[in-house]
């Protein structure tokens, strides 16, 4: 049994006779350390691997704490999860409803009989919003990382190369500089395409005077970075130079609000009155951040509908935009570590305007 997995049985309060059955691979590496597929059965009696051949050996050096069970013939990952139960007691089992299909759901109800099923209710993921000094570190890296990466294309940006040639060579380059992979799928989105916040880069070929927008992180270790600038290829127009000021003084001023005690909405809306008093209401559609760690998008979130308060040590992204169909669009993003009077910022490149 690991640290984390005590922390779980306690924050749930389980009995002897309850456990949690994890099949999302987030929560399952949190848990153990294990990267594989299959699943996790966590109880007070046993902590339990449940995989296939290809993964047993993987998952007995990753998780040497959790007992390692291989499925082999007609025995299921579910079956055995129902014999582990089965023979320690286990009368209710807590599952991932907002995970689990419907069909795996049924396989669980066919295989492991007599127990009650509840939902996890997001218990895992809620130990997760507050990170160890070790978590923080990985962070830490996978942002310096990725700044790094952008720093060094900076110079290597030249006109007429595509949304999709840009997103490649930061790629390579985060991957050839300690990343173990890629956070999430890079955005690039030059000139008009700038105005689509989760744009796809394309055949785009980069011209003067467009703003580009580069959204992109690293992973390492197994946590992510968040980074997003807006950079200016020649000189703007005066309406983009305008927009980008207005996000900047919205990214800065939520920035420097961030810390343990906040509440997530009030966050929001400092940057949100700010972009809609300078007449922008309407074009900053999306929430202000979120946290982030093994997943890149985790709780709580910095929005309108979240009324969470700030913990220490849970990491943040700051990132306001502002979007003009058929012109562009501007955000800026930093990832920071809430902390009991302020944050840390995890994302060094500046936020100032930078003209190629």
């Amino acid at each position: 049994m690991t640290e984390r997995t005590k922390k779980l049985l306690e924050s749930m309060q389980l009995s002897a006779h309850e456990g949690v059955l994890v099949y999302n691979p987030s929560n399952m590496f949190y848990l153990s350390g294990y990267t594989g597929e299959g699943l996790v059965l966590v109880t007070h009696q046993v902590c339990a691997i449940i995989t296939d051949f290809r993964y047993t050996e993987q998952a007995e050096n990753q998780a040497p704490g959790f007992e390692v069970l291989m499925v082999e013939g007609k025995r299921s990952h579910e079956a055995i999860a129902g014999e582990l139960c089965a023979s320690n007691g286990i009368d209710t089992l807590y599952y991932e409803d907002d995970y689990v299909t419907v069909r795996t759901f049924e396989k669980c109800r066919k295989n492991i009989a007599g127990v009650e099923w509840k939902s996890v209710a997001g218990a895992v993921e809620k130990l997760r919003e507050v990170k160890d000094e070790h978590e923080l570190s990985l962070i830490a890296e996978a942002c310096r990382i990725t700044g790094d990466a952008f720093e060094r294309l900076l110079p290597n940006i030249k006109e007429g190369m595509t949304e999709k040639e840009l997103a490649l060579m930061l790629e390579f380059d985060m991957l050839t500089h300690g990343a173990s992979g890629l956070a999430f799928s890079t955005i690039t989105a030059a000139g008009a395409n700038g105005s689509l916040p989760h744009a796809v880069p394309g055949s785009y070929k980069v011209r003067r005077g467009d703003m580009i927008t580069f959204d992109f992180g690293a992973s390492f270790g197994g946590y992510c970075a968040d980074m997003t600038r807006t950079i200016a290829f020649g000189n703007p127009s005066d309406e983009m130079r305008k927009v980008y000021q207005i996000v900047l003084d919205a990214q800065m001023m939520a920035q420097d609000a961030v810390a343990a005690g906040k509440c997530c909405r009030d966050i929001d809306s400092i940057a949100r009155d700010h972009i809609y008093s300078k007449g922008y209401e309407g074009r900053f559609g999306h929430g202000l951040g979120h946290s982030l760690g093994i997943d890149i998008h985790e709780n709580p979130r910095f929005s309108q509908a979240c009324s969470d308060t700030l913990k220490a040590n849970q990491v943040m992204t700051v990132e306001p935009g502002i979007y003009l169909p058929g012109i562009g669009g501007v955000r800026i993003e930093n990832s920071v570590i809430v902390l009991e009077d302020g944050c840390k910022q995890l994302t060094m490149p500046t936020r100032e305007l930078i003209i190629l």
